[in-house]
């Protein structure tokens, strides 16, 4: 079914007609070529109503998301390994303590749960939407990975405003009392302490593993992450940016600053409303349409792009296949452009797609859709 025409910028008050509204409910594992997979199905619902300025923000919906295996963590400590916590903490930008605290999590639960196939994606997917690796706090890490301050609760809201924070979370990875004071471990064979990463990222893997789930399975993947956080806000911002740090960690090169800038502001923006013509400025402007979103994205970086659909089209260099940050277009292009999105992996996008939904993620092709092509805004 085809996107109806997107509007002109946001001086056009005629409203965009409701689409099906999307639910989230859990889809089979899709297994490609050693990948790791979270999957969740989109099936269609009911006509919703048109979201207004006061209406709380819909659920965001997740399509099928394929995370290709991450570059793997060197299997013993020493110059291998460090420089890969400093290459991979500068490339998608954790701070290098952070990164070395994930990566020697995964190698530990590695050797002792080999089944459960945790990937330092997850730990850091988690400590980046919880805390920000600990810089939401204004919290850094000594060597010996301690906070340079107590982090405690980190407000995590949604559009509606509602604090959907773990009550009496602490700590970089935000664990709730009883997640830690089940699952506690030291890193160092000290006494546990839940301000240092490396025992939270280790107690983090833990709690994630328990119960035998294998993460490699998409179904299991989600559960052990509702265990952390059930909020569906939490949930798929960490699914968000598993597939980028899953993306931009298996490439060649690493991604342009101004490209992650982009993807990172995007993800901060799942779960707010579509609104027709809306630039995301808040109060009376306090959604985006497809392109909105993708203006704002890149505004934030510091690239201005032409405000529409088809502007974008046909101002940006176009490329054969898609690369992480790229602009995803649907239309005929000899006529109109109606929708954009943002390429983030995997073929995934993270879009504003109509009245009723939420910014969210999907699948960028699927049969009968009216793909046109991608293009680079930072080439």
């Amino acid at each position: 079914m085809t996107e109806p025409a997107e509007p002109a910028p946001a001086d056009e008050t005629t409203p965009r007609p409701s689409r099906r509204k999307l639910v989230v409910t859990l889809a089979a594992v899709v297994v490609v070529a050693a990948a790791l997979v979270a999957a969740i199905q989109l099936a269609p619902d009911t006509q919703p109503k048109p979201v207004a300025a006061t209406t709380p923000a819909p659920t965001p919906s997740v399509a099928p998301v394929v995370v290709t295996e991450p570059t793997k963590v060197p299997a013993n400590t020493g110059q291998e390994f460090d420089d890969f916590a400093r290459t991979m903490g500068q490339r998608l930008d954790i701070p290098e303590r952070a990164m070395i605290a994930y990566a020697k999590a995964t190698n530990q639960l590695t050797k002792n749960q080999p089944g459960c196939h945790l990937s330092w994606v997850t730990l850091a997917a988690v400590g980046k939407t919880t805390t920000d690796h600990g810089r939401a706090a204004g919290a850094t890490f000594g060597t010996d990975g301690a906070a340079s301050k107590a982090i405690g609760e980190v407000e995590l809201r949604d559009f509606s405003g509602n604090n959907v924070s773990t009550l009496n979370a602490g700590g970089p990875m935000q664990l709730s009392s009883a997640l830690w004071t089940k699952w506690q471990q030291s890193a160092s064979g000290a006494k546990p302490n839940p301000q240092n990463i490396d025992d939270a990222a280790l107690t983090t893997g833990r709690a994630l593993c328990a119960d035998g789930r294998d993460l490699s399975n998409g179904g299991a993947w989600w559960t052990a992450v509702s265990t952390l956080q059930p909020a569906p806000l939490y949930l798929h911002r960490t699914l968000a940016t598993l597939n980028v740090y899953g993306t931009a960690g298996n490439a060649k090169t690493p991604p342009k600053p101004a490209v992650l800038a982009a993807v990172n502001f995007a993800i901060s923006k799942i779960g707010l409303p579509y609104v027709w013509g809306g630039n995301g400025t808040g109060g009376n402007d306090p959604g985006f349409d497809c392109s909105g979103l993708t203006t704002a994205a890149y505004a934030s970086a510091g690239i201005t792009l032409s405000r529409t659909a088809d502007s974008q089209f046909r101002s940006v260099p176009h490329v054969t296949e898609p690369a992480l940050g790229d602009l995803i277009f649907y239309g005929v292009p000899a006529t109109k452009i109606h929708h954009v999105g943002l390429y983030i992996g995997n073929q995934q996008m993270i879009d504003a797609p109509t009245e009723g939904q939420a910014v969210q993620v999907h699948t960028y092709r699927k049969p009968g859709d009216d793909f046109a092509g991608a293009g680079d805004p930072v080439t």
